[in-house]
């Protein structure tokens, strides 16, 4: 044959198959800009001047390896689709006389050709908007970097041998899918599964099983730092549970349907619920992947926009004072110079120092056992261990400016959670009665979530103090401390200049003494958060348009497979209108399942998720509930905005 007959057949093709190969193409093109674009950033060296680079660029880079496997999953699954919609034209190919070897090179070409195509688009587009997103990071950072034009020379070699590899490896499938099928199966291979499923009682108890365990263990997790692991073990259980009931759940749900006279036996139902459970073992996986990666945009855009809109209030939680000094080395000579250094910057920067708390104290990890605390190393159990700090009467009525005296085996005790509600407590084998309650201690109040249970204590004095942790090994767990915490107002250059000053005082001096600053950590602080929704719209947006293309390639192929069923259907006497109204039932039912079941997901994985974002020290539920709310009516908008779409093309295809 003619050298140039391949490659005006492999043009041919492509043109020919637009509407399988247009979408399949743009989506490559997406993806290859989104991982050059993510990559570049990640290894851009602006990054290096701003404040938590090195965070930044660790969740930059795990960004980049999620999008890489996520992309070579996808292309690959997407590949199968076309190759399907396919078999049929690459066997008449055959028939005609065409062999396996010419038929190879024909798909060679093709899969040249758009290798070439998405590969130098998306590397063009990539480098195009690199800058923009860029720019959208820093600000996002609310943070100005000077920035010039580049090109990852690093990120485009990635970026090109990666996904020739990945458009290799499926030209390799494809060919050694065509090799070991003969004409006739692939004449036939879009038909496939054509025959009606069986029932599956065994896998749909199973479906049942996992879904329930998955649901329950969500629910049930109590403590954020428990929710860590179950999560993950929750979501492989609801994974399984959504893939089982998709595929022998909806046909047994259908076939009870059936069985149903009263309801199947109405032209409305019976070719709707017939027609569904013939084609419902193909559809099934392709629904079960709209549901997960539904359920992925939606737990991935709610939770990372909650963390960006709500960040003010997780740097409340983590900062709970503008300035937090702790001392290892305790004696009044060093208190006294500590406080009057905070004084004299503040004087010199103008800066007022409000809500001042000053105390001694010891602090150590306890098993709680009802009433009796012992120390531990393990901190494993969040419903046993608790964090138990010790502090002297005298500097409570200072703090507070109360004067409690209290007796050796006399208490006052403040929760962070629930109240104690015992009135002796023994701790490492010393009994104390438990005076009072408090409602707050050193401006801490209650909390309702916490990541773990943190008990201050309340002691006569320093003996008592130091009798409990007797037995305690010196170390910096337990030995006696000093801790400052102070909030501040005055103009903002003022108090920048303020921290700056203190922070450098006590960094050039004493090794014991340790300080926190609010204001100086709060853009090492927003780089972690902004990074994680920076993330989080690009991952969004990766799932999002997975989710698209998977829908749209059901819709085709359905479209395709269902042709010559409802020609069937005219011809045995049904109405136009009632095959319209056929269709239309059996897609929306099919095409809002999926959204159904991630609605339900995210209903019965909230408990969890918040729990999980407590670790982050994010407490506003309200918040969280709010944009969970907004994101699955946005992504709803969009799901609707799809079906539109995509039932114009199959209806187009049937008719």
């Amino acid at each position: 044959m003619n050298k140039t007959f391949y490659i005006k057949l492999a043009f041919s093709n492509l043109r020919k198959n637009a509407r399988l190969f247009a979408p399949y193409i743009l989506m490559n093109i997406g993806i290859i800009t989104m991982f050059y674009i993510m990559h570049a950033i990640a290894s851009n060296e602006g990054l290096k001047s701003m404040p938590g680079s090195s965070s930044l660029k660790i969740m930059l880079g795990f960004g980049t390896y999620v999008i890489a496997i996520f992309s070579a999953i996808f292309m690959f699954y997407t590949n199968s689709f076309l190759i399907k919609r396919r078999k049929k034209e690459i066997g008449l190919y055959s028939i005609l006389g065409m062999g396996k070897r010419h038929i190879g090179v024909m798909l060679l070409l093709e899969a040249i050709f758009i290798a070439v195509i998405c590969i130098s688009i998306g590397l063009v587009s990539g480098i195009v908007l690199s800058k923009l997103m860029f720019l959208i990071l820093l600000k996002i950072l609310s943070f100005s970097v000077a920035f010039n034009f580049s090109i990852s020379m690093a990120s485009v070699s990635l970026t090109v041998i990666y996904f020739s590899t990945i458009f290799l490896v499926t030209l390799v499938y494809n060919l050694g899918h065509i090799h070991l099928s003969n004409p006739i199966q692939l004449l036939k291979g879009s038909s496939v599964g054509e025959k009606e499923p069986k029932t599956k009682w065994i896998m749909t108890l199973i479906g049942l099983i996992s879904l329930g365990s998955g649901y329950i263990l969500a629910l049930t997790v109590k403590a954020p730092l428990q929710a860590l692991f179950i999560f993950f073990i929750a979501v492989i259980l609801v994974m399984i549970g959504t893939y089982f009931l998709f595929i022998a759940g909806s046909i047994a749900a259908l076939k009870l349907l059936k069985k149903n006279k009263s309801f199947y036996y109405k032209s409305k139902h019976f070719t709707s619920i017939s027609g569904m459970i013939y084609r419902m073992k193909q559809n099934a996986v392709g629904l079960a992947n709209i549901c997960i990666l539904s359920t992925a945009v939606l737990v991935t855009l709610s939770t990372t926009v909650s963390l960006y809109v709500g960040m003010e209030d997780v740097l409340g939680t983590q900062f709970p004072y503008d300035i937090e000094i702790n001392n290892y080395e305790t004696n009044d000579t060093i208190i006294s110079d500590l406080n009057k250094s905070v004084d004299l910057h503040a004087e010199k920067n103008n800066v007022t120092i409000i809500d001042r708390f000053g105390y001694r104290l010891k602090s150590f990890a306890a098993d709680k056992d009802n009433t009796n605390l012992s120390r531990t190393t393990q901190f494993e159990d969040s419903d046993k261990n608790v964090f138990t700090t010790l502090v002297t009467v005298q500097d409570y009525n200072q703090m507070t400016g109360e004067s409690i005296a209290l007796e050796d085996d006399q208490i006052l005790i403040f929760s962070n959670l629930e109240n104690y509600g015992f009135d002796q407590i023994s701790i490492n084998q010393h009994t104390f009665n438990i005076v009072k309650e408090l409602d707050t201690f050193a401006g801490m109040k209650k909390a309702t979530q916490s990541l773990a249970t943190n008990y201050y204590i309340v002691v006569k004095d320093l003996s008592v103090m130091d009798s409990i942790t007797s037995t305690f090994p010196e170390d910096a767990d337990t030995r006696l401390k000093y801790s400052l915490t102070f909030n501040t107002t005055g103009d903002s250059d003022n108090l920048n200049a303020f921290n700056l000053a203190l922070v450098n005082e006590i960094k050039n001096g004493d090794s014991n003494t340790y300080v926190q600053s609010k204001l100086l950590n709060k853009s090492d602080f927003f780089s972690i958060y902004g990074g994680f929704f920076f993330i989080g719209i690009f991952l969004g947006a990766l799932f999002l348009m997975a989710t698209v293309m998977i829908i749209y390639y059901k819709q085709v192929s359905e479209g395709y497979d269902d042709k010559v069923r409802f020609e069937i259907m005219q011809k045995v006497g049904m109405s136009i209108a009632e095959i319209k109204r056929t269709i239309k039932t059996q897609i929306v039912m099919v095409f809002f399942l999926p959204l159904l079941f991630a609605i339900i997901h995210i209903a019965f994985a909230f408990n969890v998720i918040t729990k999980l974002l407590f670790i982050f020290s994010f407490t506003n539920v309200p918040l969280f509930i709010v944009c969970t709310l907004g994101t699955i009516f946005t992504f709803g908008l969009i799901y609707l905005l799809v079906y539109l779409l995509t039932a114009r093309a199959y209806y187009r295809i049937i008719k």
